[in-house]
């Protein structure tokens, strides 16, 4: 099993460099560190092929580990952070491209940005890891797009509107257990305006964090399949975050596709965002959505680095344990590879 590759549809670690204190991020990601959940140690030992690497501009007084330990709690809603400028956006976005610019550099050719589904075959055809470029909010982009331009020259090929913030696209989804989904108003005429300019330049829309109203305006605006990155099923576990079965159900007729989150507090039937999280509640959420989407819309979107993830995972070394918990629990080698690696390069060839 740990021969089968694995291509992750979301991971905060260029967030993680940003706030390390290292002199030289890029030896730091390379030489390996016990802070990130990818290295390039791990990158190694896991068989790791690629993945979108998301840029997150954070708060400027953001406390995740308070957030995440009152999460423990049998519910919980949080309000929605407050939102941040564009100038404080795109200085930390620009700052997090030149951080993967010096790991692409120093890698000598063994890592790859792809901008293309041609990109991600030739990549995987040649053994280099491919990454997908992705910002999760987008208050990077001004109103009028000019800096959508610029980065999507330095290689941006994927957007999630919002985090859990409103900014003038969207209105933002709180972290609430239990609740619905369905938490307020979705996009704003910006926003479809994004949605629109997405389609055209070939830029996917990642659903994970939008909140329903925002979910069905994209369905309603975009003519590309549906993609929720990292996300779960609300029926296994009634976050915010999560998906409903009619949103699964839109996602499946656009022949779209979802990746497994393994963010606990949206695994847990209760909600709690605890690190003694069985693997059984992954092969769980796998099994409730290859049955609402069919085995070739089902992958993976880790969240490493950006949320505690069940404590025998541990870190992108320790997905090998998944993949054997997985073939433990029934799967066959073909599905296994179907949902770590080969949807997402068959999805991105097709659709970028």
């Amino acid at each position: 099993m740990e021969n089968i590759g694995y291509f992750d549809g979301h991971n905060d670690v260029l967030l993680k460099l940003y706030h390390s204190k290292a002199q030289n991020v890029s030896k730091e990601f390379f030489d390996g560190n016990n802070f990130c959940h990818i290295d390039y140690q791990k990158i190694q030992a896991a068989n790791f092929i690629g993945g979108f690497f998301a840029i997150f501009a954070p708060n400027k007084k953001q406390n995740f580990s308070r957030i995440s330990s009152k999460m423990e709690k049998k519910s919980y809603n949080f309000p929605l952070p407050n939102p941040i400028s564009y100038d404080h956006a795109i200085d930390s976005t620009n700052k997090m491209i030149s951080i993967l610019y010096q790991i692409l550099d120093t890698s000598e050719g063994k890592i790859v940005l792809c901008k293309n589904g041609l990109d991600f075959k030739n990549a995987y055809e040649n053994n280099k890891v491919s990454i997908l470029l992705h910002i999760e909010g987008a208050e990077a982009i001004d109103k009028d797009f000019k800096s959508l331009e610029k980065l999507y020259e330095s290689g941006l090929r994927s957007i999630g509107i919002v985090w859990s913030r409103s900014n003038i696209f969207a209105h933002g989804v709180p972290f609430g257990f239990p609740m619905s989904p369905d938490t307020g108003p979705g996009l704003t005429s910006l926003g479809k305006e994004l949605v629109k300019v997405c389609d055209e330049k070939k830029i996917l829309i990642d659903l994970s964090h939008l909140n329903e109203k925002g979910f069905w305006d994209v369905a309603n605006l975009s003519t590309k399949p549906l993609i929720a990155t990292h996300s779960n099923s609300h029926e296994l576990c009634q976050h915010s975050r999560n998906l409903t079965n009619t949103q699964l159900h839109a996602i499946k007729e656009s022949k779209g596709i979802v990746g497994v989150n393994f963010a606990t507090g949206f695994l847990r039937p209760d909600g709690q965002m605890k690190p003694d999280t069985s693997l059984d509640l992954i092969v769980q959420h796998a099994d409730y959505l290859i049955k609402h989407l069919g085995e070739e819309s089902v992958a993976i979107g880790s969240d490493f680095d950006g949320a505690p993830i069940p404590e025998k995972i541990k870190d992108l070394a320790g997905i090998n344990h998944l993949k054997q918990h997985l073939f433990s629990s029934g799967y066959g080698k073909e599905l296994i590879e179907k949902i770590f690696f080969r949807n997402w390069l068959n999805f991105l060839e097709k659709n970028l």
